[in-house]
């Protein structure tokens, strides 16, 4: 598959879910978006490719990065980030600062946890609904985040975010009592 085929075939996979998340209809999206019915019916269909006008106007209007809609990631995607990719966005000269650490395109409920995970222990959680995602940072530790089967190590002040509809497990496999702050985004009931 050349590289110009899989974008069509992911921005028409990301295109149909991210309207299915936001439950707009195709007229819908039209209307907020400008680009017209037939058009998205065309892209959902991977039968086009539109310009990155186009697709500027739809990510706008779904209200997601336009990464986002042209992702070619298959499968659960987990993303880490390093404590030097966090973003400074506000600080004072005083030392007050505010640090983004990790964000996701998400709608619905929130919670957040604190966690403390002692050498030798872990927590396996079976699959949340679809449209799921976590988000955690590292405190303290190197915390193996395993979504799926495949593990990943996060290490203090690191963070990350995952679709949390797979099986996942926290498992601290150090010396060192890993201690972390979790965010779930749960989608709404429909």
């Amino acid at each position: 598959m050349s590289d110009l085929d899989q974008l069509t075939q992911s921005l028409a996979r990301n295109l149909k879910r991210w309207r299915g998340e936001r439950g707009f209809t195709l007229d819908a999206l039209a209307a907020r978006s400008g680009v017209s019915r037939g058009m998205i019916i065309q892209i959902e269909q991977a039968r086009t490719n539109p310009s990155v006008g186009t697709t500027v106007k739809l990510a706008d209007a779904l209200g997601v990065s336009i990464t986002t809609l042209l992702d070619y990631e298959q499968g659960p995607h987990v993303s880490l980030v390093p404590p030097e990719q966090a973003i400074r966005m506000w600080s004072t000269p005083a030392g007050s600062s505010t640090t983004l650490l990790v964000g996701t395109e998400a709608r619905g409920p929130l919670e957040m946890w604190a966690w403390t995970l002692v050498p030798g222990d872990e927590s396996a959680s079976d699959p949340h609904p679809s449209g799921t995602v976590e988000l955690l940072h590292v405190t303290a530790g190197t915390l193996t985040l395993v979504v799926d089967g495949k593990p990943y190590a996060v290490p203090a002040g690191t963070s990350a975010s995952f679709e949390a509809n797979v099986p996942h497990t926290y498992r601290n496999e150090g010396t060192d009592t890993v201690e972390m702050t979790m965010t779930v985004a749960v989608p709404p009931a429909r």
